[in-house]
């Protein structure tokens, strides 16, 4: 024999503290598992444009039965050991790059000092050197990223004693500016009010205790 139960819900705005806090907590236990970080990538991808990268790509398959390009980057976060960003790419020098990131992003003052860093042994070489970025390992930090610098020459001069170091930590910072972007990034959409936000705009509904109902 059927029944029918009648269950009270509750807008997130109509719970206790405590209810709130365990409908939050559900939320962010399942609410990223979307792109979140698309418009970072976004804007990363155009900062690396601008400095000379040209990242390595790798094929994803789509729902459809397709696959498209994504670039290869990489992250894990954010409160253990070993997590952090990375990325393949091949780089080379880009003209007026430092202009150019200041124009870009005028605030950033690290993606200035990676500008003018990778400018300046660029210049001490004559703008010759080239490296590669290929990720290694099961952890997605900077540390994980083999990095393999040359210098173009078409006489065949050695680059200068500093290059290779100089290149590979820039490309390093690269990827630490990368992961606290995306630590950022994340910190927003899982603070208090933007969950809030996204709970109240998808009008979801809970029982007193906070469950989600439905």
């Amino acid at each position: 024999m059927s029944e029918v139960i009648e269950t009270t819900v509750y807008r997130l705005d109509e719970l206790s503290e405590a209810a709130r806090d365990k409908a939050r907590a559900w939320y962010r236990e399942g609410g990223f598992d979307y792109g979140w970080y698309d418009a970072v990538y976004e804007d990363f991808q155009r900062i690396a444009e601008i400095l000379g990268l040209d990242f390595k790509t790798r094929p994803v398959r789509l729902m459809g039965g397709g696959t498209r390009q994504d670039p290869c980057i990489w992250f894990r976060g954010f409160w253990s050991q070993g997590d952090g960003a990375c990325f393949e790419s091949w780089y080379s020098y880009r003209k007026g790059a430092p202009r150019r990131i200041r124009d870009y992003a005028p605030q950033d003052a690290e993606l200035h000092r990676i500008a003018e860093a990778l400018q300046a042994i660029q210049r001490r070489n004559f703008y010759q050197l080239r490296a590669e970025a290929s990720h290694r390992g099961h952890y997605c930090h900077e540390y994980c990223m083999a990095i393999s610098v040359e210098r173009d020459s078409p006489i065949y001069q050695d680059m200068t004693a500093d290059a290779e170091d100089a290149v590979i930590e820039a490309l390093r910072d690269l990827a630490r500016w990368l992961y606290r972007q995306l630590e950022r990034e994340y910190n927003y959409l899982s603070s208090d009010e933007a969950v809030d936000d996204t709970i109240a705009a998808n009008e979801y509904t809970f029982t007193e205790a906070g469950r989600r109902f439905g």
